[in-house]
């Protein structure tokens, strides 16, 4: 994955301009890559984990009396996505936001499961980009489906913790894998943070050494990432809120309080973007302030020493004049006695200069 930033503001909607709602057209900032299926069946005892597998594998696992995991890597195949949404009875607007990668964070509760859309957060593969993805999540009664852009995630510790039976996965119910999955999501923020925060204190740094023009943009990249930090985990923190205050079997009262401890991470989340905010606002005023104040030391150089010259020309423009009955231009002591006069007017006004703290 790339670790390009989406954009503000979404360029590709006009593909879908006239067509009804619900209508099934990826739109993102990507081209879409193929979808690929996977499924983790499992039960307090049993578990099954099947890579690649067909649509036609994964219907029987709809009814299934053990907790399901389907997990839907790529968003290419319309016609898979549509198949599966109307197996498990999906709204056709769930569907269409699933494929529409520029939704906001939310949460929307429906009479038999409950459609979370999350942003994840990581770092890219050279380790000083941000990279993104959004993440779709439906919690029904005993699976869990999960759509994302294309392979890779954040969720292979859940997966390990699946398969190795450890932690309270296995002897929980679908909510509480919902709740690992949005931990997991919620918690992946704060690496890409301190590599921000990394960026910010590299930037302090050469800012006090040498502001070169170089850090400006530098500055303002960084405050981009950070406004689409702010702009993705913002609305998580609703949508966490707004889980545990549903009125729902599908989420148990004891899962509530897991939620709260991701609802307190969303908030250390926020709070650190709000400082790196603060910070990189700062550190644009001090670069602006510096090289405001390199520039006026620059400017009063400049200006003392035209002032030191202002006489020197007023002499030589006086005795350039070169009239006939000036009697300094007949003596022979002239010429250097001039020079003479010239180097201690000179000197005079640096003195002067420096007593004042001018230089």
């Amino acid at each position: 994955m790339d670790g390009r930033l989406p954009r503000l503001t979404h360029r590709h909607t006009d593909k879908k301009v006239g067509m009804p709602p619900g209508s099934l057209v990826y739109i993102g900032d990507r081209g879409p890559v193929p979808t690929t299926v996977s499924a983790i069946d499992f039960t307090e005892t049993e578990m099954v984990e099947k890579v690649g597998i067909t649509l036609e594998e994964v219907l029987p696992l709809r009814d299934s009396p053990s907790i399901t995991w389907l997990n839907f890597s790529g968003l290419a195949d319309v016609e898979v996505i549509r198949q599966l949404g109307e197996a498990f009875g999906l709204h056709p607007l769930v569907m269409e936001d699933i494929l529409n990668t520029g939704q906001r964070p939310k949460l929307e509760l429906y009479d038999d499961y409950v459609y979370l859309v999350l942003k994840m957060v990581y770092r890219g593969e050279h380790g000083n980009e941000i990279s993104y993805e959004q993440i779709s999540l439906v919690l029904g009664k005993n699976y869990v489906l999960s759509f994302q852009e294309r392979e890779g995630d954040v969720f292979n510790g859940i997966r390990d913790r699946i398969r190795n039976n450890k932690g309270r996965l296995r002897k929980s119910g679908a909510d509480y894998l919902v709740y690992s999955l949005v931990d997991a999501v919620v918690d992946n923020y704060f690496p890409a943070l301190e590599m921000v925060g990394d960026r910010v204190e590299d930037i302090e740094e050469r800012l006090s050494e040498n502001p070169d023009p170089g850090l400006l943009g530098e500055i303002y990249r960084l405050k981009r990432e950070n406004l689409f930090l702010r702009k993705f985990i913002w609305p998580i923190r609703e949508v966490v809120a707004a889980l545990m205050r549903q009125d729902t079997e599908l989420v148990s009262p004891s899962t509530n309080t897991y939620l709260r401890d991701v609802y307190d991470h969303s908030i250390q989340v926020m709070d650190v973007v709000e400082t790196y905010a603060d910070m990189l606002s700062g550190l644009l005023d001090v670069y602006m302030s510096t090289v405001s104040n390199r520039m006026n030391e620059i400017m009063k150089t400049l200006t003392i020493i035209a002032t030191i010259f202002i006489p020197l020309t007023f002499i030589v423009g006086l005795y350039g004049m070169n009239f006939k009955y000036m009697p300094e231009l007949t003596n022979k002591l002239a010429y250097p006695l001039i020079l003479l006069g010239m180097a201690g007017v000179s000197a005079l006004m640096v003195y002067y200069f420096r007593r004042k703290g001018w230089l």
